[in-house]
């Protein structure tokens, strides 16, 4: 059995939600296949150096979201992830610590870039209009929608793209990014700057030019992520 190294307890952080993430990263080692029972409370009291009540809370939480089964008199079973358990997890960015902020900033980046492209291969006149009614949103709504416009935005061009796998990867990512980091860091643009990068990616996917589809988010993947990344370390210093 895989072991779990002790916790060092981080002020930033309740200290369930660190045990939570350290029970997921052993979930998802490979080391535990479902079906698995997984230690004791006590075992994993005294692996991770908490208190038991701390480890009882974190396994009530996996619990509810899908991870773990627990049977009165048996034990707890690790049950596996499906699509729907993995997007609840990134979504409250509980698989998540430093290094997969930084991680999960990057997959985004690169997935939308290679959506971008897609939408411009894959665009049809119903397509172009739906991306131009967004964009026109996003110049035209309130300052308190103009985040949700911006995501609209991003949603139409994965509708466009055609790909679920990919369209319902980045929805999760954009969730966490938005309400886990955006909006506890500020890591915002003006508008301006903001609706100015998404009017060359709408330009290119109109034209089906996938490189300039492409190269244009690109750019705005670059300073989005450069921005959110300087305030997660920011946070954290």
């Amino acid at each position: 059995m895989a072991e779990l190294a002790r916790i060092t307890v981080e002020p930033r952080e309740p200290l369930a939600a660190e045990v939570s993430r350290r029970l997921i990263d052993y979930l998802m080692s490979g080391e535990v296949q479902p079906g698995d029972r997984i230690p004791s409370e006590r075992q994993l009291t005294e692996m991770l150096g908490v208190n038991r009540p701390t480890v009882r809370e974190a396994i009530k939480s996996l619990g509810f979201l899908g991870l773990l089964e627990i049977r009165q008199s048996s034990g707890t079973y690790f049950r596996g992830t499906d699509s729907d358990v993995l997007y609840r997890l990134f979504e409250l960015g509980l698989v998540l610590g430093e290094r997969g902020a930084r991680d999960m900033v990057q997959a985004r980046a690169e997935l939308e870039v290679i959506v971008a492209g897609l939408a411009a291969q894959a665009r049809d006149e119903a397509g172009v209009e739906l991306l131009r009614a967004r964009l026109t949103a996003m110049r035209e709504c309130p300052d308190d929608e103009f985040a949700e416009a911006d995501t609209a935005f991003h949603a139409a061009l994965g509708e466009l793209a055609g790909n679920t796998v990919l369209r319902d990867m980045l929805k999760g990512m954009r969730a966490m990014i938005q309400r886990g980091w955006v909006e506890r860091t500020g890591a915002v643009r003006s508008r301006e700057v903001a609706y100015a990068d998404h009017v060359p990616i709408f330009e290119a996917v109109a034209k089906g030019d996938t490189e300039a589809a492409r190269a244009a988010m690109a750019r705005h993947m670059e300073g989005a992520s450069r921005r959110l990344m300087k305030a997660l370390e920011q946070r954290e210093a």
